[in-house]
């Protein structure tokens, strides 16, 4: 998978927290989106298995993919006992392949040691509990976190050491092109999906077309880990102005710069 025709055009939900599902399925499945990770904020709360279930069957209906559920839960000292057995029992009702979650809510050089090794141990158990339902556990890429740079990233995979484990990838808008490739390097061994938008500097939110070329040039360069067994996704998060108008343009875009795999279907 070394090259953009192997990633596959898709859509987070939160892009669209003002619309219902079924909005947001509709949308998708007219603009050629091949799969949708929904969010576990707003769409598809943890522990609502009804309300799972029901998005799983609609998107079967309108061919579109459940690639990922893409969960809040931090896995830090604040999160209830409970949460991860709720986001478990909810990718399982949404029949995706993989969960993502976060580092806990302190970047590197804020987070104690202890505070650290405390996420590693609830990743790798998350990890084995996920593997037991045939799932995989992705960790976000973001700012103020524990995998806040590649290499903080691949410290705290490397620590957690589970084969269930992998990080997504997504541009920070005050790093350079250059640097971005490097990071996509440096998380190769982990890379499962990735997120797509074009902000500027101080997360200003522009049309796609506008970085069409650079990510041209990351999508080339990515390639998932060894270990990935899923198609690999980028998804589509956020757009100028929340505009269904510009998601359609934006998408046009990532289908582009994917390969245009109009004819997948879930």
């Amino acid at each position: 998978m070394s090259a953009s025709h192997n990633v596959l055009p898709g859509l987070c939900s939160i892009t669209f927290r003002q619309l219902d599902a079924d909005e947001v399925i509709r949308e998708a499945a007219a603009a050629g989106v091949c799969g949708i990770e929904w969010g576990g904020d707003v769409h598809a709360r943890p522990g609502d298995l009804v309300g799972a279930r029901a998005i799983a069957a609609r998107c079967a209906d309108a061919g579109v993919a459940v690639p990922s559920y893409g969960s809040y839960l931090r896995l830090d000292d604040d999160e209830p006992v409970g949460d991860a057995e709720a986001v478990l029992d909810t990718a399982e009702a949404l029949g995706t392949a993989n969960i993502r979650v976060w580092a806990g809510r302190k970047g590197p050089g804020e987070a104690t040691p202890e505070g650290a090794k405390r996420i590693a141990a609830r990743l790798r158990s998350l990890a084995e509990a996920a593997a037991a339902r045939s799932c995989t556990v992705s960790v976000e890429y973001h700012r103020g976190t524990l995998t806040e740079t590649a290499a903080s990233a691949m410290r705290l995979l490397r620590v957690a050491e589970h084969p269930n484990l992998f990080c997504y990838w997504q541009p920070v808008p005050e790093r350079t092109e250059e640097q971005w490739l490097t990071e996509l390097r440096v998380l190769q061994p982990a890379l499962s999906h990735l997120h797509a938008f074009h902000w500027l500097p101080g997360n200003d939110r522009r049309p796609l077309v506008e970085g069409k070329a650079y990510w041209r040039r990351m999508l080339a360069a990515f390639t998932p880990s060894p270990r990935w067994r899923s198609p690999a996704f980028a998804f589509l998060e956020f757009v100028a102005g929340d505009s269904v108008g510009q998601f359609r343009e934006d998408m046009a875009v990532l289908r582009e710069v994917c390969g245009g795999q109009a004819a997948y279907r879930a």
